[in-house]
Formats: structure tokens, C-alpha cells, sequence
């Protein structure tokens, strides 16, 4: 028997690229059009975040809420879980995820938007990659626009965006809501690297450019000495 330490991560891998990538065509052949509004309500929660209107939080949420709901039954239940099954003890965490921001934001309205410049560039950032480039990385990559990821479809935009739009949130509260769609972009990293693939730096990549700008602190300047 061979011991564990002679184990890549791919030995792990329970489906081939192919079969992981066509499962994406499928899934988007089935929900169409759905893609549509998903990628609508995303532009309109950007702009409801530039606006800043009284109680604009509420609304974020609860869409949040319903796209992490959606994510989490009909791609990892209902699709991800007959090749992985893995996400069938994932998919719950996506559901704690939708009642977190139903919760907090929806019902107590505790999802306030107005950060600092830093955190607002890398939200900013973040929330155009996830709805505008990261369905753009399929065709980039040679792989069919039928296999594109979109926001509130895909899970791996829908945590990159929900990052940018919690970086550009205020409060302790929303810390909360940080650690589902950290931790899903450690996970889909380390089964993109199983594949080999190119793009398995970017979940890890956003999910450390979002922990970077949440704890940056901007050095102190120093004050003039008497008589300096």
C-alpha cells in the first residue's frame, strides 16, 4: 500500500475537466434564461450601492439571499452533487449562507453600505469581475460560451461578487457573512488545481485580495516635533 504522502491532490479528483466543464453547458442549457435577470439584478445592486438611497441594504440582501438559496440547490444539490459528493454536504452551507444574509440584512436590516476608499476600490473591483469577466474566462480558456459562469447562476462568481459587495459594506456585521465565500473560493481552487487548469489561482486570488483590503491599515503619519 502506498503511503498518503505519495498522493497528489488530482488522485482525490472524483471527475475529469471535461466531464466538470460540460456539466456547465448542461446546467446552462437547462436554467435558460435565467441567466438573464441574475446578471440584471447584479448591475442593479451596484447601482443601488453607488446611489446609496435610504434602506438600500435590505434589497442587496435578500437578492444576495436568494441567488446563494438558488446556487446552492440547483447547481451543487441538484447537478455538482452527481459527479462530487462532496457538495451534497456543501450545499447546506450555501442555504446557512442565504439565511445569514436573510437575517442580518433582510429582516434586521443590518447591511449598510459607505467604506473606506480602499475597500470600496477592491469591492468595486471585485463586484465588475464577478458579473463582466468571469464569464468571459470560458472563451478566454477555449471553452464554449455555453460554459460561461455567471453571477447568482455559478457559485464561483456569485462568492467573488458577494466579496466585492461585502467589502463595500459597513459594520461588524457584515464580517459574518465573509467566511461561506471565503471559504468556497479555498474550495473551488483546490479542485481547479486537481484539474490542472489555469484559473485555479483566481477564487483563491479574490478571496486574498479581500481579506487583504478588510484588514489594511494605513500607516499612521507621523506628527511634526515641537519645534521641528
Amino acid at each position: 500500500m502506498s503511503e498518503w504522502w505519495s498522493y497528489r491532490l488530482s488522485d482525490f479528483l472524483l471527475f475529469s475537466p471535461r466531464v466538470y466543464w460540460r456539466m456547465f453547458e448542461l446546467y446552462n442549457e437547462a436554467i435558460w434564461p435565467l441567466q438573464v435577470p441574475a446578471l440584471a439584478a447584479g448591475l442593479g445592486a451596484i447601482t443601488v450601492v453607488a446611489l446609496r438611497p435610504r434602506h438600500h441594504g435590505r434589497p442587496i440582501a435578500i437578492l444576495l439571499a436568494i441567488l446563494w438559496a438558488f446556487v446552492g440547490w440547483s447547481f451543487l444539490w441538484q447537478r455538482y452533487a452527481t459527479i462530487n459528493w462532496a457538495a451534497v454536504y456543501v450545499a447546506p452551507i450555501f442555504g446557512l449562507q442565504a439565511a445569514l444574509f436573510l437575517i442580518l440584512g433582510g429582516l434586521f436590516d443590518r447591511l449598510t453600505f459607505d467604506q473606506r476608499r480602499t475597500r470600496r476600490y477592491v469591492g468595486v473591483l471585485l463586484g465588475a469581475f464577478a458579473l463582466a469577466g468571469y464569464p468571459l474566462l470560458a472563451p478566454l480558456l477555449g471553452r464554449p460560451w455555453a460554459g460561461a459562469e455567471i453571477f447568482g447562476i455559478a457559485p464561483d462568481p456569485t462568492a467573488i461578487g458577494t466579496l466585492g459587495f461585502l467589502l463595500l459594506a459597513r459594520g461588524r456585521l457584515a464580517l459574518l457573512l465573509l467566511p461561506v465565500p471565503l471559504l468556497w473560493c479555498l474550495l473551488s481552487g483546490a479542485t481547479l488545481w486537481a484539474m490542472d487548469v489555469w484559473e485555479a489561482w483566481v477564487p483563491p486570488a479574490a478571496g486574498l485580495l479581500a481579506v487583504t483590503a478588510i484588514f489594511w491599515r494605513r500607516a499612521p503619519t507621523a506628527r511634526a516635533l515641537p519645534g521641528g
